[in-house]
C-alpha cells in the first residue's frame, strides 16, 4: 500500500538524525504534500535503509541506479528540502538523506519565499500539528525527559550585542575575578561582524519559525523582518541553489543583522557538531515567541559568555531592559529599579543596548543556559 511506503520513508528520515518526530496520520498527510512521486518513496526506502549519507558510488550500489538517473533524483529531491548535495572537506561529494527537523525539511521548507495558497497554509497547519505533538510528548513525559535533556549537548551559542543604542558606546565588560572561569585555548568569537567577515560564501532566506506562524495567522509579536536567517559555506550554496535563499554580500548580510538588532532579536550561532571552537554553519534572529531555540514551548541549551548586571545608581526605572529581555530575567525591585531575578539571562545583551542610560553591564561568566517550558498541571 502507498501508505505503508510513506511510513517507511517517514521511518528513513527519523534515522536520519535530528528530533524524531511522531509517525502518525499527520506526518504522513506532510509528506504527501511534499513527496508525490510513488518512485521517490522506493528511491528512498531501498537506497537509505542502512546508511543516511552516501557518496555517488555508494548511491549507484544502495539504489541499482545509474549514475544520471541518481544525479536527477537527487537533485530533485535536494530541492524539496529532502536531501542534501554538497561535498565534504575533502571535496568528495556527498548525498544526505534529511531528516523531518532540526536541521533538515522544516528549516529548508520554511526558509524559502513561500506564496499563501491552500498548499502551503496546509502544508504549515500540518507541521504546526507535529509541533503541538512534540510538545505535548514532553509535557506528558516531563519528570522524565526534562532531565535526559539536560544532560545532551548545548544546541547553539548566543553571541551577543555589546554596543549602546541611544549612546554609540560600548557596553561595560566586567570580568569577575572572583568566579571560576574555564580556561579556553579559542574564544569564539563575540561579534557578529567577525562572524560575517569570516565567510565569502553568505546566503540568507526566511527566519522558518517565523515563517511558519505568519502562515497559520498566529505572527510574530516583533515586529521584526523575516528574511534574516543566514547560512555560511557549503550549507549557503546548498540554500542558493536548491531556492531556500539568496547569497548576499558581507555588507548586506550586516545591514540585515543590524535590522536584527534593532528589532530587538537574539543572534544565535551554530556550530559543527555542537563545537562551538569550530568555525558557525549558521546564525539565526531569534524571538521567543516563536522560535524553538529562543525558549517557546521546547527546552533549550544554549552556550552563553555573558551575564548582565544593573549598576542600581544609573538605573531610572524607565523599565526598558525589562520590556526587551526576552527571557523574564529582570523585574522592578522594592526600591523601582531594575534588577536581575535569575540566571536564565541568556547573555544576549539585548537589555543593555536598549538601556537609555547604558546603566547595565555584561559580566564575563561564561556557562550553559537552559530555558525550559513551563510545566503545565490541571
Amino acid at each position: 500500500m502507498l501508505d505503508d511506503k510513506y511510513k517507511t520513508t517517514a521511518i528513513r528520515m527519523n534515522k536520519a538524525g535530528g528530533t524524531a518526530v511522531p509517525v502518525d496520520e499527520n506526518l504522513i498527510g506532510l509528506l504527501k504534500l511534499i513527496i508525490t512521486e510513488e518512485d521517490d518513496l522506493d528511491f528512498i526506502n531501498k537506497t537509505f535503509r542502512r546508511k543516511a549519507s552516501q557518496t555517488m558510488e555508494q548511491l549507484k550500489e544502495s539504489s541499482g541506479r545509474s549514475e544520471e538517473e541518481l544525479l536527477e533524483k537527487v537533485v530533485a529531491l535536494a530541492k524539496k528540502g529532502v536531501m542534501f548535495n554538497q561535498p565534504n572537506r575533502s571535496g568528495v561529494m556527498v548525498y544526505k538523506l534529511m531528516p523531518f527537523v532540526d536541521v533538515g525539511l522544516f528549516e529548508y521548507t520554511f526558509m524559502g519565499p513561500l506564496e499563501r495558497n491552500e498548499h502551503n497554509i496546509k502544508l504549515a497547519e500540518l507541521y504546526s500539528n507535529m509541533f503541538d505533538k512534540l510538545f505535548g510528548m514532553v509535557q506528558n513525559n516531563y519528570d522524565k525527559i526534562i532531565p535526559m535533556l539536560l544532560d545532551q549537548p548545548i544546541v547553539d551559542r548566543t553571541v551577543p550585542l555589546l554596543k549602546n543604542k541611544e549612546t554609540g558606546e560600548n557596553v561595560e565588560i566586567s570580568i569577575n575575578k572572583d568566579l571560576d572561569v574555564p580556561e579556553e585555548k579559542i574564544i569564539p568569537s563575540q561579534d557578529i561582524e567577525e562572524i560575517i567577515n569570516k565567510f565569502d560564501d553568505i546566503a540568507v532566506g526566511h527566519c522558518f519559525c517565523r515563517h511558519l506562524k505568519d502562515m497559520t495567522d498566529d505572527p510574530c509579536k516583533m515586529d521584526g523582518p523575516r528574511e534574516n536567517c543566514f547560512t555560511f559555506g557549503k550549507s549557503a550554496h546548498h540554500v542558493a541553489e536548491n531556492g531556500f535563499g539568496r547569497m548576499v554580500s558581507k555588507e548586506e548580510a550586516m545591514k540585515i543583522m543590524r535590522e536584527a538588532e534593532e528589532a530587538g532579536l537574539i543572534h544565535k550561532a551554530y556550530h559543527p557538531h555542537f563545537d562551538i571552537h569550530k568555525d558557525e554553519t549558521s546564525v539565526c534572529n531569534c524571538c521567543n515567541c516563536c522560535c524553538g531555540q529562543a525558549g517557546i514551548n521546547t527546552p533549550t541549551r544554549s552556550w552563553v559568555r555573558y551575564i548582565s548586571a544593573i549598576n542600581q545608581d544609573k538605573c531610572v526605572s524607565c523599565g526598558t531592559c525589562i520590556e526587551k529581555c526576552q527571557f523574564n530575567a529582570l523585574e522592578m525591585n522594592d526600591d523601582n529599579k531594575a534588577e536581575r531575578v535569575n540566571d536564565d539571562c541568556m547573555g544576549c545583551g539585548i537589555c543593555a543596548v536598549s538601556c537609555p542610560e547604558n546603566a547595565i553591564i555584561m559580566e564575563e561568566r561564561p556557562r550553559k543556559v537552559s530555558i525550559l517550558p513551563l510545566k503545565i498541571t490541571n
